[in-house]
């Protein structure tokens, strides 16, 4: 077996499922969350299990609740929604997210065009679109370069959903690039580290492997990409699973290598599981194969910073009482 590392939880995962978790201690339950806090079904159900209560829009929270925003970001109107029903509102949008939300809000206040390279209807893109919706017009992958048009193609910039294939990005981009010369980058990549980290690797066992079991849920668009990317990177199959449980037999007859590595939303545990069935089937051997080091970590919103030092503060007043 080869066991890819960096795998599992990224910095922003990590802080998203800690806000929900800190903030159930705080407030008590139910905390609402709208969206489901991270695309991972193992990771919802658990905080369902904790009092989380997850609704898909602020309507449904009651008036004067708290709610999280999911780690994916979302429009400045959700915000707004949010004030009107006076909702205590905790926003646990990965910080890589948001610089992708503060570069269309600059592009947008300079009068660019802005292609957001990205897939149509996830929760990021929706919410980076609400930022500036007059300038933005999405770009979902390589086929849809031929549809795009601007403004003036001196002042059109690429910005993109930090979860995609870093190949099939590039490939949009130049793409774009032949259509229209003086497009722009931005700043810095957007696509996040963790995102590129776990393509990395698998990139680098695949061609070994003559499966790659991919720990992660269909809705996670990171996780999908990582079997993509070890099929094109010489995997001989590669599947997506939510629990070791959903492993077929069939997959593995024939096999002698197999390689496993897991979405940046899926807690290490359901990857030990998957190491378990794989060993009880022959796959005893495990060498982890590491191509970074991510020591990267997110401070807790500082709504929920600022209730918890509150609370402290409270808790140590009444003891010197």
């Amino acid at each position: 077996m080869l066991l890819a590392k960096p795998r599992g939880y990224c910095a922003g995962v990590d802080r998203a499922v800690q806000t929900v978790e800190e903030a159930l201690k705080l407030y008590g339950a139910p905390v609402y969350v709208r969206k489901q806090i991270v695309h991972n079904k193992h990771v919802v159900n658990t905080l369902e299990g904790l009092g989380a209560i997850f609704v898909e829009e602020n309507e449904e929270v009651p008036e004067g609740s708290t709610v999280v925003f999911s780690a994916h970001g979302v429009a400045p109107e959700v915000h707004e929604q949010a004030k009107e029903r006076n909702l205590k509102a905790i926003d646990a949008t990965c910080p890589l997210v948001t610089k992708v939300h503060h570069e269309a809000k600059r592009f947008a206040k300079d009068d660019y065009d802005i292609l957001l390279i990205g897939h149509e209807g996830h929760e990021e893109v929706i919410g980076t679109s609400g930022e500036a919706p007059a300038h933005i017009q999405l770009v979902d992958g390589p086929d849809a370069v031929d549809q795009v048009v601007v403004r003036d193609p001196s002042k059109v910039v690429w910005l993109s959903q930090t979860t995609l294939s870093v190949d099939e990005t590039m490939e949009t981009v130049a793409r774009l690039k032949t259509r229209l010369p003086l497009l722009q980058s931005p700043p810095s990549d957007d696509i996040c580290y963790a995102t590129s980290n776990r393509q990395h690797v698998v990139k680098e066992i695949a061609p070994e492997c003559d499966v790659v079991i991919v720990v992660g849920s269909t809705n996670s668009s990171n996780s999908v990409r990582l079997v993509e990317v070890a099929l094109s990177a010489g995997a001989r199959a590669g599947h997506l699973v939510d629990y070791a449980s959903e492993i077929q037999e069939e997959w593995l007859e024939g096999a002698t290598t197999v390689g496993v590595s897991s979405g940046a939303s899926v807690p290490d545990d359901l990857v030990m599981e998957v190491l378990a069935f794989l060993a009880e089937r022959g796959f005893g051997e495990v060498t982890e194969f590491t191509t970074a080091e991510e020591r990267l970590t997110f401070s807790l919103p500082q709504e929920l910073r600022r209730d918890m030092k509150a609370q402290l503060s409270g808790s140590a007043s009444l003891r010197k009482q």
